[in-house]
């Protein structure tokens, strides 16, 4: 799957909706809950399928994720139990810029 930045995706497991920040020039695979994301668009979206326990470590709303390694930003416009990832690599919170010093 090669998403485009401004592009909106589901879970088909839970209810997670993530909007692409950053994406390579390359197909990867995003998943939540182990299970592939979908165009919000699609037909085919929404909840139908079972989640995988072992990947149900949730999002938070409002925050990105990020892999520098795989070039990959998400931000999570919608909240849920399971987990997101890129090619099977959950993706980690992305740090916050510190802001500078105002002295």
């Amino acid at each position: 799957m090669k998403p485009r930045v401004g592009q909106k995706l589901v879970s088909t497991v839970d209810t997670t909706t993530v909007i692409v920040v950053r994406w390579p020039d390359r197909d990867l695979e995003v998943t939540c809950g182990g299970a592939l994301m979908v165009d919000a668009r699609e037909p085919g979206a929404g909840v139908a399928g079972v989640p995988d326990p072992a990947q149900m470590g949730g999002s938070h709303l409002g925050k990105r994720y990020a892999d520098d390694g795989h070039g990959v930003e998400l931000l999570c416009a919608k909240p849920g139990p399971g987990t997101l990832a890129v090619n099977g690599t959950p993706l980690p919170l992305k740090a916050a810029k510190p802001l500078p010093a105002s002295d």
